[in-house]
């Protein structure tokens, strides 16, 4: 499975750590939040709006540099689109590689 990485952060803010601070901090906070409104979706047994979820998740997948983890994700909300939970278990699984990265930041 592909790593999170912090290279398009880096990027953005350059040589202002200021900036750079504030987008982790973003991370930090936004990341957790958007996970779990997607798991209460999912307990819910509200598709629709899980795919709402992870298509705003999908902003945080991009930043954290995970190429082939969006094209998951994209697959992921077409399918809870169609009340499909395939890909579930791939979804889940950056999710996870995703928090514990941000957390370290």
């Amino acid at each position: 499975m592909e790593q999170p990485n912090n290279n398009y952060i880096i990027q953005l803010a350059g040589d202002n750590l200021e900036f750079k601070s504030k987008m982790i901090a973003i991370l930090k906070k936004e990341l957790p939040e958007e996970i779990e409104n997607y798991h209460k979706q999912l307990l819910n047994n509200d598709l629709l709006e899980a795919a709402q979820c992870v298509h705003k998740l999908k902003h945080k997948i991009s930043i954290l540099g995970l190429e082939k983890s969006y094209y998951i994700a994209e697959q992921f909300e077409a399918h809870l689109n169609n009340k499909n939970t395939v890909l579930q278990s791939d979804f889940e699984a950056i999710l996870k590689v995703m928090l514990q990265f941000v957390r370290e930041l």
